[in-house]
């Protein structure tokens, strides 16, 4: 890759950190695009980073992820561990200089996400959560449309992400020191959702069902908001959910098809009238957000307009309190 001032140019060269099946697939959506290239992969087993460079024809394979935030060749840096290492993953490698687009949820907790934000902005180097909801063509599109005024005034959001396992214990999702539980995990799309929409809540009630680790199983959520606005919110590793979405206003609904975070329709139903919308995903709909990363290193920024650190910090400052009211905590917090 070339720069041009502050205008980077040619293909951006994508580094992956971890090996899981997020990091997967991923990487398979990015190397359908043709102006990037996977160059190198990073784990913390070498063993772990030559079969993943071997299953996708990466060339450079590290086994630290040291070696992989100081590896010249890499222009970017996709964070892929679990939660709870996000923190010291994306640190290692904003403290390297390297652009980082970190999975969510963005830490395990706010402090943690107040902190990588104030090193990428302390260092002059870009950062975005890899909340690819917010970058999918229609929910791009939905949002326009509350914008506005197609719902008129939102007065409710109703959204639920669940999964109906079974889980075993010593499954990611139920290890507390992986900073497991359907919250991080699931939960945080439809609270992502609504606070796209309305905006962070001003009350929050919650209420979960525990596992026997100490995570949360199945959680329920209510935001309350000053303008009369509320969101219904739910997540579960014990049961299955339709995983839609809707966005209910003084006007009219926009229904979002199953899976609301990645969808390909939706339908805005008003009075005697329904309208529908088709616009589809590309890949898995990760090619959405890295094309979002690769614009605004071309443009020099530092931070996504599309995910914006304060919505990332908003987010992360909800479910912190959502956590401390059904009783879970991580260990080392």
């Amino acid at each position: 890759m070339t720069e041009t001032g502050d205008i980077m140019t040619d293909k951006i060269r994508w580094g992956i950190l971890a090996t899981g099946a997020i990091a997967a697939t991923f990487t398979r959506d990015l190397q359908t695009l043709p102006d990037t290239e996977v160059v190198a992969v990073g784990s913390r087993s070498q063993s772990s980073a030559d079969r993943f460079a071997e299953q996708f024809d990466i060339r450079r394979s590290h086994g630290s992820w040291a070696a992989l935030a100081a590896d010249d060749e890499v222009d970017v840096i996709y964070v892929a561990t679990p939660h709870s290492a996000h923190h010291d993953a994306a640190a290692l490698c904003l403290e390297m200089g390297k652009p980082v687009l970190c999975e969510k949820a963005f830490t395990r907790n706010h402090a943690e996400a107040v902190a990588l934000i104030d090193l990428a902005r302390s260092r002059g180097v870009f950062l975005m959560e890899a909340m690819w909801m917010r970058t999918i063509p229609l929910v791009k599109r939905m949002a326009g449309l509350i914008l506005d005024g197609a719902v008129g005034d939102v007065r409710l959001v109703n959204a639920a992400f669940g999964l109906e396992g079974p889980f075993p214990p010593e499954h990611r999702l139920r290890d507390p020191n992986l900073a497991g539980g359907a919250l991080l995990d699931l939960g945080v799309y439809p609270v992502a959702l609504a606070q796209l929409i309305l905006g962070p809540p001003a009350t929050i009630s919650a209420r979960a069902v525990l596992t026997p680790e100490g995570v949360d199983e199945t959680t329920t959520m209510l935001f309350g908001y000053d303008e009369g606005a509320a969101a219904t919110l739910s997540c579960s590793i014990a049961a299955s959910t339709a995983t839609t979405a809707v966005v209910s206003g003084t006007r009219g609904r926009i229904e979002l098809a199953a899976p609301f975070f990645r969808p390909s329709g939706m339908s805005l139903h008003r009075q005697d009238s329904v309208e529908t919308f088709a616009v589809p995903h590309r890949g898995h709909g990760m090619v959405h957000e890295a094309e979002e990363v690769m614009r605004c290193l071309r443009e020099g920024k530092t931070e996504s307009p599309l995910v914006p650190w304060d919505s990332t910090l908003d987010v992360m400052a909800t479910l912190d309190e959502i956590r401390q009211q059904i009783g879970v905590r991580f260990p080392g917090e």
